[in-house]
């Protein structure tokens, strides 16, 4: 735990007056319950500042949760602290305005890929910015105050960005900090159902993935899904893009990779794997992320095909050099 860095990100709180919180375009559960968190603690421990949370997009998945803040005259980012969360480069933080912070400090958990922050906390061993945020919160709790609400967002973005507690990324301290969460009332139940029940064409959907999925000759799983079959079965992009999990309990199938046709034509691949590390493979598409859970884009068909050829080679490889994987 970066301790020192901690403190010094309060301390810089609480020199500024206003504070604008950011977070990455087309937000996860982690995104927006970090940004969400994070705010929530800030005002309810500094109720003389101005908190706000500024973006250009959000999230349907977690639209439960509630929304953000509407845009303020921008003039008043001149002389104020901006702190972007769950967002390993600066292109793709949601509102273009962040620049014109006075200050920046950015707090994630990805792979280091861009320094864009006067302070930094960055810790890549963290399952998600959500736990990052709930530690920030503990190392400093002699300052700072915690709600049920603030608990309710970061304990959402927690669960979603470890997939419910059950990938590598998850340490002892990961569910100590998810029981300091609980403790302060979290309906889990009522979280669940908003997360995981599923509409009716959302089941279809799922059906129509299985039809249509293809398995490469080592093992990589994959599907591709247009605009014309998103329309299809009434889905937002952000729920076309939720199809990569179905393809994570294939036996042998360690790499999968969804890629989904975006209204601009372009398509964006969700690449997820177990053991294999994927992310220098999105990278050499000019995307990024962990070392289990990316993202990029391709141009077309022939480069999509492309891409599945490298991960199958990726994949090949690694069955090859190593053992104990199912």
């Amino acid at each position: 735990m970066n301790r020192q860095v901690m403190r010094n990100i309060l301390e810089k709180i609480r020199s500024y007056h206003r504070v604008i919180i950011f977070r990455h375009l087309r937000p996860d559960g982690d995104a927006v319950g970090a940004s969400k968190g994070l705010r929530e603690i800030l005002r309810s421990s500094f109720p003389e500042k101005e908190i706000y949370l500024l973006n250009s997009d959000y999230s349907d998945y977690v639209a439960f949760l509630g929304g953000e803040d509407e845009e303020i005259d921008e003039k008043l980012y001149e002389d104020a602290l901006g702190i972007v969360v769950d967002t390993a480069t600066s292109q793709r933080i949601s509102n273009p305005k962040f620049g014109l912070c006075k200050e920046l400090i950015k707090i994630d958990h990805h792979i280091p890929t861009d320094a864009y922050g006067a302070l930094e906390l960055v810790e890549e061993e963290r399952s998600s910015c959500c736990e990052l945020i709930a530690s920030f919160y503990q190392a400093c709790s002699d300052e700072l105050v915690m709600t049920k609400e603030a608990a309710t967002y970061l304990y959402t973005g927690m669960v979603t960005d470890s997939g419910r507690f059950r990938f590598r990324s998850v340490s002892g301290d990961t569910l100590r900090l998810a029981g300091m969460l609980l403790d302060q009332g979290v309906d889990t139940e009522q979280l669940y159902a908003n997360l995981y029940m599923k509409e009716f064409d959302t089941l279809k959907f799922q059906s129509y993935v299985y039809q249509t999925m293809e398995i490469s000759e080592n093992g990589v799983a994959y599907v591709y899904v247009d605009q014309k079959t998103r329309l299809r079965f009434g889905l937002s992009f952000e729920e076309a893009c939720a199809c990569v999990g179905y393809m994570d309990s294939i036996k042998g199938s360690l790499i999968w990779l969804a890629f989904i046709e975006g209204t601009d034509g372009v398509i964006r691949v969700r690449l997820r794997s177990r053991f294999v590390t994927i992310n220098e493979l999105a990278e050499s598409y000019g995307g990024g992320g962990h070392a289990c859970a990316s993202g990029c884009n391709v141009n077309d068909r022939k480069q999509m095909r492309e891409l599945i050829g490298k991960a199958d080679a990726l994949l090949k490889d690694y069955k090859e050099n190593n053992e104990g994987w199912l």
